[in-house]
Formats: C-alpha cells, sequence, structure tokens
C-alpha cells in the first residue's frame, strides 16, 4: 500500500494548478450581505427589524421549460439574506395569484412531493462545483444535499431551521443557516458563491436569481455572488448523535430480545475537514434489499441502505471501486467450510453476515479544490461451528478473519468543470486469507467553455494470497465527447484484461474485455409545439475479448424521451444485438475460451409516466424481445398508479410481471463422481450443461406515508417477489465447446425453482427537536426461499404455500439525540 500513496502523491505534484474559469458566468448577478446584531425569529412573518436594510435579490430568470425567460408579473420573487456571528438568514417572499391553491404535499425529509419549493444553493469556495443545497417546501418539509459536479447527494443531512407561512398575496420561507452546516476558510472577508430558486409547481416552472443557461456546462457553475461576509469565524463543528435501542425478534414461537447503545460523531479537524466515526453501529432498522432469484453469472448488487456509507461518500465512488456493501456482508469462506468437515460431522451454525466493529472517515476540499478523503473500517472474525455427530464435540472454523478495510482519495478540481482523482483501497485479512489492493487514476477535462471533454480512468488491481502467486490486474478507459448545445456525442475506448479483479471492496463483473463505444443524440432545450422538451440518442458497442482479441458481438439503439407541456412523460428504445458469444454463461471463466453462442436480439420497449400534480396518476412500461432462429421469447410489464388522498396521505401501487419461454441457461458441469454414478446419461465428466426453461416473475409493491406534520410520519413499505422456473423434460443439452452451441443430451435432473422474498416495513418517525428522532419500527418477513413449492403452480396456490413457511416479525424502538458541542458549552 506503502507504494501506492507515494504513487498518489507524486502524480498530483504535477497536476497543474489552472485558475478558475468564469467564462460561462461573466454577468454573474452580485448581492451585498447585511450583517446585524439581533437575529430575526424565525417564524415566516419577515417582520423583524433584520430585515429592513437588507439587500434584495429579484428579477428571477426561468430555468425551465421555457430557459431565459422572465419570471412572470403575477410570480414575482424577493429574496433577502442577513448574517450574525451564528448563522446566515434568509428570507423569501414568493407571489401567487391565490396561494391557497400552491400544492403543499407533505412528505419525508428530503422528498419534495407535489409542492412548490424554495432552493438556495451556497458555495463557500466559489468553485463552481461543490455547493451546499437547502430546500423548504410549500408544506414546510426541508431537504438538503451536498452537490459534486452536479449531482445532488440528498443522504447528507445539516440541521438547521427553516419556518413557511402563507398571506393573501404570496408564501414566505425564512431559513437560519448555523455555520457548522458549511465548510469555508477563516479569512477576514469572503465572498461565496450563491443562488436561489424558486419551483411553481401548478405552471410547472423553476426560477431561479442568477440566470442558469441549459445550453451549456452544469447548472453549478452559475452562482451568483455573496458580497461582504466580514468577521465571520467557522465554529468548532462537533456534533454528537448518540443512541440507544432495543429490538425484538419472533421467529418459530422464539422471541429474541436485544438492545444496544452506541454514537456517531461528527467533527470538524480544520476549516474544510470533517472527521466522521460511528462506535458501536446499529444497522437493525435498514430498509430490506429487493432480493430476486438469480441464475446469472454474476451475483446481485444491492443499493446502500446504512447511512453512515450513504452520507458524505461522494469521494470514495469517483472510480467505482468501493462497494460498500462488502463491509458487514457475507463471510468470503475463502477455504470453504464444507470441504473442511469430516463424514461424520455436521454444521450447526454458519452465520451469513459478517459484524462491522467501527468505521471512520475523513473528508474535505481546500479552498484550491483539493478534494482529500481517508476511509477506515472493522470488521469482527465470524466462524463456523462444527459439531461432531459421534462425540457431540464442536470446533470451530474461520469463514471471514478480523478484517481491514481502507481507501484514500485525493481528487484536484479546476476551472469549475474538470478534475483528476486518485483513489487506493486496501483489504488486509489477518491470517492465510487473501489480501488486496488497488489503485485508480480518473479525468474528465472540459475546454473553458464547457463544449468538448476528455473522459478516462486507469485502474491497478493486486491480490496476494499465501497459496497462490499474487496476481495483478489493469484497466483503462478513454473518450472524447461534445456535451453542450442541441447535439451531443462521445466515442471512446476501454479495456480490461483477464486479472483485474476489484472485488474484495468493489464489485465488477466482466473482465478480460475490450470495447469501442459511443453515441449521438439530440436534444430540444426549448419548449416547441405539444413538448417541453425531448431527446433523441443513438448509440453503439463493438465487443472483444482483451486477450486474444477474439470479437464477441455488436449491440446498439435508437432511443426517444419527452415531456409535454401537459407533464406527460414517455418515450422508448429500439436495441439490437448481434449474435454474440457469451464466455461468462458456461461459468468456466473468458482464459477456458469457451464460450455460448447466444442468439441474434431485437428488443422494443415503452415508457410512460402521466402528471404528478394530479391526484391519480400512473407510470407504466412494457417490453418485448424477439430472437433470431432461436425458439426463445421474452416479454413483460410494470403498472404503478399512485393516489394522493390528501397533501398527508398517498399510497403508490406497483405491479411487475416478465415471462421469459424456452430460455437457454446453464445448468451445471459434471463432475467425475456424478459421471460414475449415473452412467446412463449421455453426459461424461467435464461436460457442461444448459437445460432449457420458462421464467416467469411475479413483483407487487405497495409504498405509503401518512404524515401528521411536517416533522412526524408514519410509512409503509410492502414488497413481494415470486419467480417460477420449470425446465422442460428431456431438453437439456451438453454444451460444444469448440464453437458454442448445444447438442441434445439425455440429462435429466430436477433443477426447477420456486423462489419467494416477503417483506412488510411500517415505521414511524418522530423529529421531537432539531436533529433527533424516535423511529418506532416493524418487519414482517419470510426469508428468501427455493423449492417449498412446485414450479409449476397458479399464483394463488403459491401465495397459500408462502403463508405455510416460518415468518419473522421485527420490533424495534430507536431514539437518537443531536447534540451541538457549542450549544453544551454555553450551557455549561
Amino acid at each position: 500500500m506503502r507504494n501506492n500513496i507515494v504513487l498518489l502523491s507524486l502524480v498530483f505534484l504535477v497536476i497543474p494548478r489552472i485558475s478558475k474559469a468564469q467564462t460561462l458566468n461573466a454577468n454573474r448577478k452580485r448581492i451585498s450581505a447585511t450583517r446585524i446584531s439581533k437575529a430575526p425569529k424565525i417564524d415566516g412573518k419577515i417582520n423583524d427589524d433584520a430585515w429592513d436594510k437588507a439587500e434584495e435579490a429579484s428579477d428571477f430568470i426561468m430555468l425551465r421549460p421555457d430557459n431565459g425567460k422572465t419570471e412572470p408579473s403575477t410570480h414575482k420573487t424577493r429574496v433577502k439574506l442577513v448574517y450574525d456571528d451564528q448563522a446566515i438568514y434568509v428570507s423569501a417572499e414568493m407571489e401567487a395569484p391565490d396561494p391557497s391553491k400552491i400544492p403543499a404535499e407533505f412528505t419525508n425529509r428530503d422528498n419534495i412531493g407535489n409542492a412548490d419549493f424554495f432552493l438556495m444553493t451556497i458555495n463557500p469556495n466559489d468553485d463552481g462545483q461543490n455547493p451546499f443545497e437547502f430546500i423548504v417546501t410549500s408544506s414546510g418539509v426541508q431537504a438538503d444535499a451536498k452537490i459534486s459536479n452536479g449531482d445532488e447527494d440528498f443522504n447528507w443531512s445539516a440541521v438547521w431551521d427553516s419556518s413557511v407561512r402563507f398571506t393573501e398575496k404570496a408564501w414566505i420561507v425564512e431559513m437560519k443557516i448555523p455555520y457548522r452546516a458549511l465548510r469555508f476558510a477563516n479569512e477576514a472577508v469572503q465572498s461565496w458563491g450563491i443562488n436561489f430558486h424558486r419551483r411553481v409547481q401548478n405552471l410547472n416552472a423553476q426560477f431561479t436569481w442568477n440566470h442558469v443557461d441549459n445550453q451549456v456546462g452544469r447548472w453549478t457553475q452559475y452562482d451568483g455572488l455573496l458580497e461582504n461576509l466580514k468577521d465571520i469565524k467557522p465554529p468548532t463543528r462537533l456534533i454528537f448523535y448518540p443512541y440507544a435501542s432495543s429490538t425484538v425478534k419472533i421467529n418459530k414461537g422464539k422471541n429474541d430480545f436485544d438492545w444496544s447503545v452506541g454514537m456517531d460523531i461528527k467533527y470538524g479537524l480544520t476549516e474544510n475537514f470533517t472527521l466522521d466515526a460511528t462506535l458501536i453501529p446499529d444497522f437493525g432498522q435498514v430498509a430490506f434489499d429487493n432480493v430476486v432469484l438469480n441464475l446469472g453469472p454474476f451475483e446481485q448488487q444491492f443499493t446502500e441502505q446504512r447511512q453512515f456509507f450513504t452520507e458524505g461518500t461522494e469521494l470514495f465512488n469517483i472510480t467505482n471501486l468501493f462497494y460498500s456493501r462488502r463491509i458487514g456482508g457475507s463471510p468470503i469462506d475463502q477455504f470453504d467450510v464444507k470441504s473442511q468437515i469430516s463424514d461424520d460431522e455436521e454444521i450447526i451454525d454458519n452465520p451469513s453476515k459478517v459484524d462491522m466493529l467501527n468505521a471512520v472517515k475523513i473528508s474535505g476540499r481546500t479552498k484550491k479544490g483539493l478534494g482529500i478523503g481517508f476511509f477506515n473500517a472493522i470488521t469482527a472474525k465470524t466462524e463456523a461451528t462444527v459439531r461432531n455427530k459421534t462425540t457431540n464435540e464442536t470446533r470451530t472454523l474461520v469463514t471471514n478473519p478480523f478484517s481491514n478495510y481502507n481507501i484514500l482519495v485525493l481528487d484536484q478540481q479546476f476551472n469549475q468543470n474538470s478534475f483528476v482523482s486518485l483513489i487506493n483501497t486496501n483489504v488486509t485479512r489477518v491470517g492465510e486469507f487473501r489480501d488486496a489492493n488497488t489503485t485508480g487514476i480518473k479525468w474528465h477535462v472540459e475546454d473553458k467553455k464547457s463544449t468538448y471533454n476528455i473522459d478516462g480512468s486507469f485502474r491497478m488491481s493486486h491480490l496476494s494470497d499465501d497459496d497462490t502467486k499474487p496476481s495483478a490486474g489493469y484497466t483503462f478507459d478513454t473518450s472524447i465527447g461534445k456535451h453542450a448545445g442541441n447535439w451531443r456525442g462521445e466515442i471512446g475506448y476501454n479495456f480490461q484484461n483477464k486479472d483485474f479483479d476489484p472485488n474484495d471492496f468493489g464489485i465488477f463483473f466482466r473482465n478480460n474485455q475490450q470495447r469501442i463505444y459511443g453515441f449521438l443524440g439530440y436534444r430540444l432545450l426549448q419548449p416547441k409545439g405539444i413538448f417541453n422538451n425531448y431527446g433523441v440518442n443513438f448509440y453503439y458497442n463493438v465487443n472483444f475479448l482483451h486477450n486474444p482479441g477474439t470479437y464477441v458481438g455488436a449491440n446498439g439503439g435508437l432511443s426517444f424521451w419527452s415531456e409535454t407541456r401537459k407533464r406527460f412523460g414517455f418515450g422508448g428504445n429500439l436495441n439490437f444485438s448481434t449474435e454474440r458469444k457469451d464466455f461468462f454463461e458456461p461459468r468456466q471463466g473468458t482464459r477456458s475460451g469457451i464460450y455460448f453462442k447466444a442468439p441474434q436480439r431485437i428488443n422494443i420497449n415503452h415508457w410512460g409516466s402521466t402528471d404528478y400534480r394530479k391526484k391519480f396518476a400512473v407510470d407504466y412500461n412494457w417490453f418485448y424481445n424477439f430472437f433470431k432462429d432461436n425458439p426463445k421469447e421474452g416479454y413483460g410489464f410494470r403498472f404503478a398508479p399512485r393516489y394522493r388522498f390528501s397533501n398527508r396521505f398517498s399510497l403508490v401501487y406497483g405491479f411487475r410481471y416478465s415471462q421469459t419461454n424456452r430460455d437457454q441457461g446453464y445448468v451445471r458441469k459434471i463432475s467425475e463422481s456424478y459421471a460414475n454414478d449415473n452412467p446412463q446419461y449421455s453426459a461424461i465428466e467435464g461436460d457442461i450443461i444448459f437445460g432449457e426453461r420458462d421464467w416467469t416473475t411475479y413483483n407487487n409493491t405497495l409504498t405509503g406515508k401518512y404524515s401528521f406534520s411536517a416533522l412526524s410520519s408514519l410509512s409503509l413499505s410492502f414488497r413481494h417477489n415470486w419467480s417460477k422456473v420449470p425446465y422442460y423434460d428431456n431438453n437439456f443439452y451438453s454444451l460444444d465447446e469448440t464453437n458454442g452451441n448445444l447438442v441434445a443430451s439425455i440429462y435429466n435432473e430436477d433443477h426447477d425453482r420456486n423462489f419467494n422474498s416477503w417483506n412488510i416495513d411500517l415505521n414511524y418517525v418522530w423529529q421531537f427537536a432539531p436533529g433527533s428522532q424516535l423511529i418506532a419500527f416493524y418487519r414482517n418477513s419470510i426469508n428468501p426461499s427455493n423449492n417449498f413449492a412446485p414450479a409449476d403452480i397458479s399464483f394463488a396456490d403459491n401465495l397459500s404455500r408462502l403463508f405455510e413457511q416460518d415468518m419473522q416479525h421485527t420490533f424495534s424502538l430507536r431514539l437518537v439525540y443531536f447534540i451541538d458541542y457549542n450549544n453544551l458549552k454555553n450551557i455549561l
């Protein structure tokens, strides 16, 4: 690891420090900050003396749909900003013809819903790339985000104050943003990038104070300027989130009670860098995973649900080498427990999850645009328990050793539109288990007018194992493109060699590949006819093995998306794949040279989404797959109606159905013992067996929420996923390893699948004080299961059999309290 860190440092010594570019924002608006001696009361009334002498920001410009159009006289917006030693205060008065008709749906925090909103971005570094975002909706709900290169991260959360009030002519927002929520330098006089947005839901329009040109660049490059902030000092940023939780699990008539206490800590190491730590972490209330039946060659990837790994991790995700679900995931079981037990032994306990002991992360960005991130997590040793059937003696086998996960990131931004990043990830495991180290560099460089760009990355992986020779792999990608104006496009090339493997800490599916790719697209930037916007894209990929360069196949497609003036969004795709050599479905690896000849495919799909401003709305899509000279076919649809009963109560139901007929897929590779025990089959040792099957999936979901207020809500999440896969009798094949074709075989084992996953989550959240929450949680679940019922049964029969399975009930109560060191110091 030391050599990689030295490499990171040396590379950054030669990165040019390019001055800021203001080419896109030469006519930026400016507003002077007004210092006050008495803070306004945050009650939405804006009648405090503090607002009297404040400069006003007005004359908003439309961002969408008519980019560049001035705000209508019926919807004037006036914003004022003042500050003192503790915080920045903002008032916004937003006129409307009839404020009583302004949509104001209550939602959970960080969700907008059917509501107007006022949004402010603040960028103390004024770098055009990394502002903080604070939003207040017309129902009083707060949302906040950290932005990086135009992407909003709503997992980031700060503690701040706001209030909303309606008058006869307008609705009003007041905000207080404490300095602890921001990162800024300790300088006597400062100027910050700033912009204000207003969303008018009934007009389907959004306005900004400083004009944002949708022709070119990112919206964060168009900040106005807040000037003359004087004598403000970064506070001591030390925040504690102590928690206490208790959980009861009921399964098979047995009760299991557990409780825990712990703490999350945020500490500002400097003005711009923050330490986050979680001590004795508890993830008992995270949402369930959308588990599906997986018959493919790759693992299923899950989204991260744990807040510590979603908040403030944008630096660590830059080169796609960080898959946080590896931490506290399944044991690697490198030496295969089952192979280490004798015939007279049995496994009586084999934990499916590794416990995380603690984790810390340090992240921030200097005034000159250098982002630095450090992450470290430790997981406990995990052991399986084996019992001797004769003597009843037990012993343990390590399935996952005590492990350390580490990341170091350096990310240099420049010109308000470009960056070069370096990352090193490292997994160190105690004992003879495998260690892993990966290093990557990624770049995105644009010209000063933000019209053309060059993208690229280079990544290296290194695995070390006491029993095997260390292996090293690498991957490279580069492209050049145009991303401004109506016409846009890109052309690029990438490859991964046969040894590239970052999967100890990242997630990566296909190596030993190379690809030529690109796209050409057109998008409408101003409304025309019935459309607010639309776009058309053509893409292509030509694929080869990296070694020995074998042509694999090509694919391409045409896509269309649009939104009408009446808020109906719709689009579709026409995709084409040539006959291709699939080196992954046979499960032998690309080094073997063995492939399955997948048939030529044509896919057509369509989607639509109606106006969410109405009480009733629908999302839908459908698809159909054609295969040339092959009996396989696939089709399906999704239908998701939603109804908003009131501003407080809404439900969304989703039904998805998919059907694949006469699919050919991998079943098994014949072992020597199987061949000896089954001489009646034509399959012999080493044969790779494929089977023909029908695959049917039903997915039902229901989500709902009832908001008692902007700070208190009850939420429901339900999902039932059912897949049935019956194989055709006597339709099994051996794979011809010379040409990828399937040859009839009399192999006829039972490989039918019947898979169910059932979850219901119900949780109540009450924010009883700023940053503090009480969460009551209930889960009803049936663990994913296979083959508890025949595959060829009806939906009703399957559901009846499902309820005969063991069901687990989980009840949990969690209390989290927000403590600011500065407030605590003042009290003491």
